[in-house]
């Protein structure tokens, strides 16, 4: 998300310990603690609004052009017309006259020297919008800051098809704002420089293209240094001339029909026919225009269209195919909806956008990246890595895609890549037979801070059994765990590679590789990391791999280690439910029963997310030594922590390997759906002898979590832990605890704040409505009516559409202690919205629970608000790609940020790239330097403003399409 979302994942040798994290997308500002100085100021103030004809929104981003931090600020401007202020955010607005002023706010007063700030507020007007032109920050006038060029990838058009060795043309516009001019394009093949021109028209040709998908972009400099980007366009190169059919994707209502174009990829040497039949599918679909289409050597690029009409009663999909002789085929999948499905058509369509291949969300193997871009830096910390929720939300998506067509090949391909790539194998796990569930880890304290690591282990310290791992192997004949590991660079960037079977493959492996980040406390944020293999043979890094950068220890064994994102298996057993229940309504139960099964499967071993890091016995557990052991289900909280992770030797002479739970309960992570699922939907309960029963405890333990949580407005607070600071440490006196656990406001990672981002709200409180609405279970509801009022009320749709929601929460106080027959009111705990965002993929989860709230509840305002959120998002923010808006990334000043490597400590990146105490961030990253959009980076840490990007992210895209399917089976 987004999101920065981080994620911590890591393992120690020889029954070790992993202190891992996972973190959702967020953004930052930055902040310094240098005394301020008597200084000039130079600043420079970025202006835009968002007008729908009565009212708007105004954004502002104030930059600190000097060397100097601004410690607190006050800015003014003035408005020629008679735009009144109505509310305003990130600082305290008022208004006299036409005279606007903002003073920070308490958390934003510090402008670090580079950097930046926002603040925005809501206007209203009649007449003439007229922007203001000039701004001053504590009385000194601003100057303006130099926009960067405007460019457009004018050739090819988005989704064109050319044939392997023919000459792609591209083509770009580029215009310079101020009185700059432009100095060049480049033209870029994903991240690769194609070639460059200097003057316009800014074009090439290029013929090398492999067959395949290709994500093209121009960028643009100026003469002033500034350059931009343009949105990707993608492209597919075939082996040979074919016919070319858009869009992939379309959707009929009842008794209507729609229509799809067709045209070649290649001049024919003579007149040549596309014939459109019906191939295989749905019968109530029949080609009504168009069967018989001729093509000349002058028109064969101009598009012709394809009628489909659909009768009155059918509904599900046909596979329509257009040929021609000597051409490849084009295919086209048309679904027949119901006579009202606006929403249904507007999924398919969303769908064929992020399924094109072409459209570069998917790799060369089916893996969804996590965005189509490549330069971001969130929990992943590239745009071609991906996570273990990417792939859960792949599942999600392949099963409404089944449910609106009845093709549930698609959902049951979903799962088959992710066992391929995401579930470790055999041979990535080797030696789980060496398992011993009576000592399953050694501990190893976790730490505030990265430059207190490694952590020395320490076998003196009592650790408890593992209860479930016997259970586990006598149900499935196996010493394997079935869980997805979490992160995994899917281009092989860094180079580590993990063909199957070869420990440290290196750059020149082909596919994805396992990869892990972060592991050394909660402090270490994304920018802090240094990169890892899963599996560790000493041949990257630095004498003992990258194991002593965590650990301390005498000596260090090569070893594999995975670490497991609970929220992702609990989405993915989600996701299998509904497959099940929408096949099975469709007559095709017995089409998905098999991948159902792996699915409960999954969920068994999901349980070691319920266990304490060391199985410890939960609750009032202080210090290291003096906490006992558990014995037997003792040591479960029954909740979803922050991750398990297991690992073991790569030498299968060594004989050990280990298992660990989290002691860290983020209330984002919850899933009550899925512990619903895995505990009463028969397909879905695992084999395990306890394993039902155990997910049975966990739905009932999770809902009661929520409602501790519930602050006083409504909101979800952040966790508990039964190991404070990661190290049994004593909380501060007076801390509630909820079974013994204590209360942690930010739990797992702190920069940024684990509590802050809206879209733990949004997600979770969607699990919840999920269960609420196919169980009208009380205690969901009550949760539910609480945080929807409160949600709704922090909820602002314009007339236009537009749309603000809560983006960053602040917290204050605390829940009371945890009493399950006589729960307290939570009058002490506070949440105030910081801000707000237009963020489409949190809007899209908001959308989806509102959606299932409103079906069960009847709550009109709900069921308004989720339309509109889904009206505003695909009426404003559509593009080639998907839907997506910009964001401004003052996060990325942190580029430079040093990551904490011990004096002494020296290695090296599979590419070269030295480690050592002197790295930064970017230093150990040296691919990002190739990265077309790498110069936005540049600018800004020379001082330049805050970067925009328009991203277009996997799972944001996925969670829209799903609230538009959910609303269309629900509400239309």
């Amino acid at each position: 998300m987004h999101p920065p979302p981080r994620r911590r994942r890591g393992v120690r040798r020889w029954w070790t310990a992993a202190a891992a994290a996972l973190a959702l997308p967020l953004t930052m500002l930055s902040s310094g603690s240098t005394p301020a100085q008597a200084a000039a100021v130079q600043c420079s103030v970025d202006y835009r609004t968002n007008d729908w004809g009565s009212g708007f929104t105004a954004d502002l981003t104030l930059t600190n052009r000097g060397t100097d931090p601004i410690d607190g600020w006050t800015l003014t401007y003035d408005y020629t017309g008679n735009q009144r202020l109505a509310n305003g955010w990130n600082g305290s607005w008022s208004q006299s006259g036409r005279t606007v002023t903002v003073k920070n706010a308490g958390y934003n007063a510090r402008i670090a020297a580079g950097s930046a700030v926002t603040t925005g507020a809501q206007f209203s007007y009649s007449g003439t919008n007229t922007a203001p032109t000039s701004f001053a920050i504590n009385g000194t006038t601003c100057v303006g800051a130099h926009q960067p060029p405007i460019t457009v990838l004018t050739s090819p058009e988005a989704g064109a098809v050319y044939t392997q060795g023919e000459p792609v043309p591209l083509a770009a516009t580029a215009a310079a704002a101020d009185d700059a001019t432009i100095t060049k394009v480049e033209f870029y093949d994903d991240t690769e420089l194609l070639g460059t021109d200097s003057s316009a028209p800014f074009t090439l040709s290029v013929a090398g293209l492999t067959v395949g998908s290709h994500s093209l972009v121009a960028k643009a400099y100026d003469s002033m240094g500034a350059s931009a980007s343009s949105s990707p366009v993608g492209i597919t190169i075939a082996s040979g001339p074919t016919v070319v059919a858009t869009p992939s994707q379309l959707g009929v209502k009842q008794g209507e029909s729609g229509t799809y174009e067709v045209k070649l990829s290649k001049q024919p040497s003579a007149n040549t026919t596309v014939t459109t039949t019906r191939a295989s599918g749905n019968s109530g679909l029949s080609v009504a225009g168009g069967a018989s289409l001729t093509f000349t050597p002058s028109n064969w690029n101009t598009a012709q269209k394809v009628t489909i009409a659909a009768n009155g009663s059918g509904t599900g999909s046909a596979v329509f195919e257009s040929t021609a002789p000597g051409h490849g085929k084009a295919s086209v999948t048309v679904t027949q909806l119901g006579a009202t499905k606006t929403y249904d058509a507007r999924f398919l369509e969303l769908y064929g956008k992020v399924t094109d291949p072409a459209n570069g969300y998917f790799s060369p193997e089916g893996i969804p990246y996590h965005s189509v871009e490549t330069l971001i830096v969130e929990a992943p910390d590239h745009g071609h890595e991906t996570t273990s929720e990417a792939y859960s939300y792949l599942l999600w998506l392949q099963a409404m895609y089944g449910k609106v067509t009845g093709d549930w090949s698609k959902f049951n391909g979903a799962w088959d890549i992710m066992e391929r790539y995401m579930i470790p194998t055999r041979a990535d796990q080797p030696t789980n037979s060496f398992y011993n569930a009576s000592k399953p880890a050694t501990y190893a304290p976790e730490y505030d801070t990265p430059n207190e690591y490694p952590s020395a282990l320490d076998t003196g310290v009592p650790v408890g059994p593992d209860p479930i791992a016997a259970e586990l192997r006598s149900a499935y004949g196996t010493d394997e765990v079935y869980g997805m590991h979490w992160l995994q660079d899917v281009d092989n960037v860094y180079g580590y590679g993990n063909e199957p079977g070869k420990c440290e493959a290196g750059p020149t492996a082909t596919g994805p590789s396992y990869i892990n980040t972060f592991q050394r406390g909660p402090q270490e944020s994304v920018w802090e990391t240094v990169p890892q293999p899963t599996c560790d043979a000493f041949k990257y890094g630095g004498k003992n791999g990258f194991l002593d950068l965590f650990t301390k220890d005498a000596s260090y064994a090569k070893q594999w280690k995975f670490t497991n994102a609970p929220d992702a298996d609990a989405r993915a057993v989600q996701a299998a439910y509904w497959a099940d229940k929408w096949a099975k309504e469709q007559g095709k139960g017995s089409e998905v029963s098999a991948t159902v099964s792996k699915a409960a499967k999954m969920g068994d071993y999901l349980r070691y997310a319920m266990f304490d890091k060391y199985f410890k016995k939960i609750g009032n557990c202080v210090g290291p030594s003096s906490c006992p052991a558990g014995t037997g289900k003792d040591s479960s909280h029954y909740l979803l922590s922050w991750y398990y992770a297991w690992g073991g030797a790569t030498d299968s002479s060594a004989g050990w390997a280990w298992r660990i739970g989290s002691s860290h309960a983020h209330g984002g992570y919850q899933n009550p759906f899925a512990a619903y699922a895995l505990s009463t939907y028969a397909p879905l309960k695992p084999k395990s002898a306890t394993g039902a029963d155990d997910w049975a405890k966990s739905m009932q333990r999770q809902l009661e979590f929520y409602r501790w949580l519930q602050s006083d407005e409504g909101a979800i607070a952040g966790g508990a832990t039964n190991s404070w600071a990661g190290r049994y440490a004593t909380p501060p006196a007076g801390t509630p605890t909820f079974y013994g656990m204590y209360y942690d406001e930010k739990p797992v990672y702190h920069d940024p704040p684990s509590n802050q981002w809206f879209g733990f709200q949004a997600w979770s409180m969607e699990r919840v409505a999920e269960l609420y609405q196919q169980t009208g279970n009380a205690l969901a509801k009550s949760v539910l009516d609480k945080w929807v009022d409160w949600a709704l009320s922090e909820t602002t749709v314009n007339p236009d559409g537009t749309f603000r929601i809560p983006s960053t929460l602040r917290w204050s106080g605390k829940p009371d202690t945890w009493n399950a027959t006589n729960p307290g009111a939570n009058g002490g705990l506070h949440v105030t919205v910081v801000d707000y965002t237009n963020d489409v993929g949190v809007a899209g989860a908001y959308a989806r629970t509102l959606t299932y709230y409103a079906d069960r509840s009847g709550d009109t305002e709900a069921a308004a608000t989720a339309k509109k959120l889904l009206d505003g998002m695909w009426n404003n923010h559509q593009d080639d790609l998907g839907i997506a808006v910009p964001e401004t990334r003052t996060d990325y000043n942190r580029f430079d940020d040093p990551v904490h490597v011990p004096s002494g400590w020296t290695g090296t990146m599979p590419n070269g790239d030295a480690i050592n105490s002197s790295s930064t961030f970017d230093s150990i990253r040296s691919f990002y330097q190739d990265d077309p959009a790498w110069s936005k980076i540049e600018s800004y840490l020379a001082g330049g403003a805050a970067p925009t990007f328009t991203y277009h992210r996997f799972w944001a895209q996925a969670d829209i399409a799903l609230a538009l399917g959910s609303y269309a089976e629900l509400l239309e």
